[in-house]
């Protein structure tokens, strides 16, 4: 008799796929004009200068660089992250940093580290689909926070806080994933004040901050006195570098990134140490600012391309945000409408967003979607947009 190997753990079986892998599957044709993925545009990958540091750092250190690395990250990376971090406004040492493969791992290693099945952790509603994966792995339990045009409702977290005692409040304050809202800086210092107050934690994830392309920076939470003892800011190089590059990092209280340490030597021991050092080198080298200008000044240009054109393509009803930096729009239909029935017909006229039931935690409203602007040209989006009109007004009778 043969006995069937076991099944997989529950957590494995409880998860569910990405609405966005999904999505860009669905996109493979050429022709299809995608608003779906968070990408970066390609154009503004300096391909050659970032070659070139690859090529010194293995031409001068090559047996360093090609060998096994500490688990903290490369201290000439860690040393470049915090002197932009000190410039932005927030005084960050190369100590306080532990570069991750990617922020999503700087994510995981947090939900490793702080979370235990069961613990309460409060997200904004909408929020990032693959930290909602993160925490669903971890066990927790996720409570919605309610938004609005301007971020998480403050006097709604302060009611979570009193009855749950969070363990964790997750947040995307900067051009957010999925609805590009920011929040603005009173909402900030509120929220650091309720962390000291009701003592949870604050993830603050940052991939987006530095492509504002209007208005001035906000400080980040961070830096308020009420929160740098609780607060893990995330960030990544993916979206202002290059994202094959896979390097994120996070800034922790000593304890806390010792504790990451040890659970990143056991998840994979160090991030790649070749790309780090390129990196590290390229930082060294270049304005990384300077090489941003053009970059949101397009996001600009596209992001403008797409708000102009979609009152004239969606249903009569709809509202959208206007964000002031990053990749994404945040579109509501009008009740009725069910955007992940749509998808394929969309797909069907050369088009493609992500539906937003999905970023909600607990029940979604399917009315949503989220359109990314970043990797297409004004002329490109429009073309799109006039593609999604064709959408709606042959289905201009949602049930």
């Amino acid at each position: 008799m043969r006995v069937p190997p076991p099944g997989l753990a529950a957590r494995a079986t409880s998860a569910n796929g990405s609405v966005i892998r999904e999505a860009l599957a669905l996109t493979a044709r050429p022709e299809v004009i995608s608003f779906a993925g968070g990408l970066p545009a390609s154009e503004f990958l300096d391909v050659e200068e970032i070659r070139a540091a690859y090529d010194r750092v293995l031409r001068e250190t090559p047996h360093r660089v090609l060998q096994y690395s500490t688990t903290e990250g490369d201290p000439n990376l860690r040393e470049a992250i915090a002197a932009r971090l000190s410039r932005q406004g927030l005084p960050s040492r190369p100590e306080d940093l532990v570069i991750t493969t990617g922020a999503q791992q700087a994510l995981a290693l947090l939900t490793t580290t702080l979370l235990d099945p069961g613990d309460v952790v409060v997200v904004e509603n909408p929020t990032y689909l693959a930290a909602l994966q993160c925490f669903g792995y971890a066990g927790a339990r996720v409570v919605p926070a309610p938004t609005d045009e301007r971020g998480i409702v403050i006097d709604a977290l302060a009611d979570i806080a009193a009855k749950e005692r969070p363990r964790l409040l997750y947040l995307v304050p900067n051009f957010q994933n999925p609805t590009g809202h920011s929040l603005p800086a009173e909402r900030r210092h509120a929220v650091a004040r309720l962390a000291a107050e009701h003592g949870f934690r604050i993830v603050e994830d940052d991939p987006y901050g530095e492509l504002r392309f209007r208005g001035e920076p906000l400080p980040r939470i961070a830096a308020y006195a009420e929160a740098s003892d609780r607060t893990v800011l995330l960030g990544s190089l993916s979206k202002v570098l290059a994202p094959g590059m896979r390097l994120g990092w996070l800034r922790a209280p000593a304890a806390l990134c010792r504790s990451c340490v040890l659970a990143k030597q056991a998840l994979d021991l160090h991030s790649s140490t070749v790309d780090q050092a390129a990196a590290a080198q390229y930082l060294g080298e270049h304005d990384l600012d300077a090489r941003l200008v053009p970059a949101r000044a397009a996001y600009r240009e596209r992001c403008e391309a797409m708000l102009a054109s979609l009152p004239h393509a969606l249903p009569r009803g709809s509202t959208w945000s206007r964000p002031d930096g990053g990749m994404f729009v945040w579109v509501r239909l009008p009740d009725g409408y069910d955007t992940g029935a749509l998808l394929p017909d969309a797909v069907h006229h050369g088009v493609a967003y992500v539906p937003g039931a999905p970023f909600f935690a607990g029940p979604g409203d399917p009315a949503t979607l989220r359109l990314s602007f970043a990797t297409h040209r004004p002329k490109e989006i429009e073309t799109g947009v006039k593609r999604l009109a064709r959408v709606f007004r042959s289905n201009s009778h949602p049930a």
